[in-house]
């Protein structure tokens, strides 16, 4: 093959959602295009920027000559680096207003840059936006650039997201009182794919839930959908044996489809440690030597992403759940885990667990779960989760929050085999049945067949 010059490769701009779990696959895509002979440029916003380097080092975004990442305003103070919740929520509300003038700019900035040799970086080919960030649709039709959209959570829960204009001019959706989230009305069930016919309101995304027609998510998922149909490509974190129906329904709606997964699996087999993790978060290191003394499948790991909020009556359920199944934890407890206070966990808790767990703030989750002393999951089941626990063939105990977590855990739990759930009115005497079920229990050995067999 000849010599290609800098100037005269591909160059992709890719710009994921402020939020860890969509950065991660994003990243992983981007090592991909890299990997392929691309000219990379990596957008994230200026406070993720601090983030990474007070988590990674002041070193950590250097990258490659090929391989650049650049920052752009989300228009907000920078906020305290101690938390990405209220970061993340506020961005998802109104990113084009916020983030559309300083992405234009940056897309200017680069083709100026492109336009003389010495810079060494190639003309634009292309972006890849996430699909929650539609703003980029618009600067890229704008520039006369060529785009495609990431779509980093599940196809079955785009299903769900595609169904809510459809619920909404049926009248089940917004609900007509807060009381149809609890009396059964959930329970209903909607036309769903040709393989699995129905499926039930309450494994739909969490946005139905509303009550409110005006609800700001509602409108801005309706909004994604729209523009996720205009674009000429929308990838897919997903593989087709896993979701065979869902991508099969989604064929006519979408212009074309890539199913490109698990990304992580992908961009592991790539030898590039110049382009390092973007962890809004440090790693504690010790979590594998500490899982190293343990006996094979006798840990059970539990982890609620980056970006979940429980209550604190709802921490103290669940932990005393954990502490009487007798079970050895590790457990990653974020500070900013609970709702308007630190996690700041019972010093009973504490003392009850001490000889037969660690707790940290945050760890290298695909190293955790590929770990052989690593018997089961208990995961809020975001996509990304979902993927790396099967993908390490690990049974899950699943208990969903928000937006796509109910509808990968009805997938989990009902359709693959893979999970338990847990009711979100959360008691200590289910935690630790359904803790041992999994660990100990016959259901529990299904489980294990149906994940390494997925």
């Amino acid at each position: 093959m000849g010599f290609i010059s800098k100037i005269d490769k591909p160059h992709v701009v890719c710009i994921p959602h402020p939020a860890q779990g969509h950065i991660n696959p994003m990243l992983n895509l981007a090592k991909l295009f890299h990997h392929k002979g691309f000219h990379v440029t990596f957008v994230i916003t200026e406070r993720n920027h601090q983030l990474v380097l007070k988590s990674r080092g002041p070193d950590s975004l250097n990258g490659l000559l090929d391989f650049r990442f650049r920052t752009i305003s989300d228009g907000r103070p920078l906020l305290s680096l101690t938390s990405s919740i209220e970061h993340v929520h506020a961005t998802c509300s109104s990113p084009s207003k916020d983030c559309f003038a300083p992405f234009c700019d940056l897309i200017c900035q680069l083709n100026s840059m492109a336009a003389s040799p010495s810079n060494n970086v190639p003309p634009i080919s292309c972006i890849v936006g996430d699909a929650l960030l539609p703003f980029t649709i618009l600067v890229a039709n704008m520039c006369k650039i060529p785009y495609a959209l990431l779509w980093t959570a599940s196809t079955c829960s785009y299903i769900g997201f595609y169904k809510i204009p459809q619920l909404i001019k049926q009248g089940l959706v917004p609900l007509k009182d807060v009381s149809q989230i609890t009396d059964g009305y959930l329970e209903n069930t909607i036309e769903w794919t040709k393989r699995m016919k129905s499926i039930r309101l309450r494994d739909l995304p969490s946005f139905v839930r509303t009550t409110d027609p005006n609800e700001n998510m509602l409108n801005f998922m309706c909004d994604v959908m729209n523009r996720c149909e205009e674009a000429s490509a929308v990838i897919f974190n997903t593989c087709d044996p896993l979701e065979t129906d869902v991508v099969d329904s989604l064929s006519p709606i979408l212009q074309s489809i890539y199913t490109i997964s698990p990304l992580h699996m992908l961009a592991k087999q790539i030898d590039d440690e110049n382009v390092r993790a973007l962890n809004l978060w440090a790693e504690e290191s010790e979590c594998i030597e500490w899982l190293n003394s343990k006996e094979p499948n006798s840990v059970i790991y539990v982890n609620f992403g980056s970006i979940t909020l429980i209550t604190k009556e709802q921490l103290t359920e669940f932990v005393w759940g954990l502490a009487d199944s007798g079970k050895i934890l590790l457990c990653i407890a974020r500070p900013d885990l609970v709702m308007g206070d630190s996690a700041i966990l019972p010093h009973e808790f504490l003392t009850e667990i001490k000889d037969r767990s660690l707790i940290v703030s945050w760890c290298n989750q695909e190293q955790v779960l590929n770990h052989p002393s690593i018997g089961g999951f208990l995961t809020h089941c975001g996509w990304n989760s979902t993927l790396e626990s099967i993908c390490a063939g690990v049974p899950m105990i699943c208990w969903p929050f928000f937006n796509d977590q109910q509808t990968n855990c009805h997938y989990c739990c009902n359709v693959w085999g893979t999970g338990m759930e847990i009711d979100n009115n959360v008691k200590r005497n289910e935690v630790e049945k359904l803790v041992r079920e999994l660990m100990d229990g016959e259901k529990g050995k299904r489980m294990k067949d149906n994940v390494m067999r997925v």
